[in-house]
């Protein structure tokens, strides 16, 4: 049976209406802002978030889940500079066009899954921003599923909904959200539409 598809276009709210400063300090895992008119708490990244504490070393972690590291690229260099361990969303590198999305985790359950993360957004080798206003954790209320990166400067993300009857590994519904690329004197990203997709 073919998924439904319910489109709902959101109006961007005022620049410098911020759910999360791109510069600064990362909130908890929080997936409300998927409820609301969709704020661009992109509009005006000036440093990459620093990554909230690490409560295993670095090198434990990275041992003990095996996580694969996207290369020694700038981005990675990057996201590692401010704290957070770089990896590759659900294994996958995700560059191209100029365009590269690369994932930042400080912690993973037993099962080796990422929590405490989120995923970070650069133009020719620039930060422009997250594709979360918050840290995200796996199999939780709005976690990070696909990213896809499509033609003419367009990136989609699929967030996991769960309702309090889910089973952890099977949510009720997942939501992609949109984001568009600017590549103008100085490149943005912004979130503009929201599609709902259920079973």
């Amino acid at each position: 049976m073919p998924l439904a598809l319910v489109v709902l276009t959101a109006a961007l709210l005022a620049a410098g209406h911020t759910s999360t400063p791109a510069g600064g300090t990362p909130q908890t895992a929080t997936a409300d802002w998927l409820d609301r008119p969709l704020a661009n708490w992109n509009a005006n990244p000036r440093t990459l978030p620093a990554a909230p504490a690490i409560a295993e070393t670095r090198d434990a972690l990275i041992a003990r889940c095996d996580i694969q590291q996207p290369g020694t690229t700038g981005e990675a260099r990057t996201v590692a500079a401010a704290g957070w361990i770089p990896y590759r969303h659900l294994d996958r590198d995700l560059a191209e066009n100029g365009i590269a999305v690369v994932g930042g985790l400080t912690a993973a359950d037993g099962m080796c899954r990422p929590d405490a993360f989120n995923l970070f957004v650069f133009v020719d080798g620039r930060f422009v921003g997250t594709l979360s206003p918050s840290l995200m954790s796996s199999r939780a209320d709005g976690a990070a599923g696909a990213v896809r990166l499509l033609p003419d400067d367009v990136i989609t993300a699929e967030f996991a909904r769960y309702t309090a009857t889910d089973p952890l590994c099977c949510p009720s519904s997942r939501v992609a959200v949109g984001f568009r690329i600017s590549r103008e004197s100085q490149p943005a990203l912004s979130p503009v539409e929201i599609r709902i997709t259920r079973g």
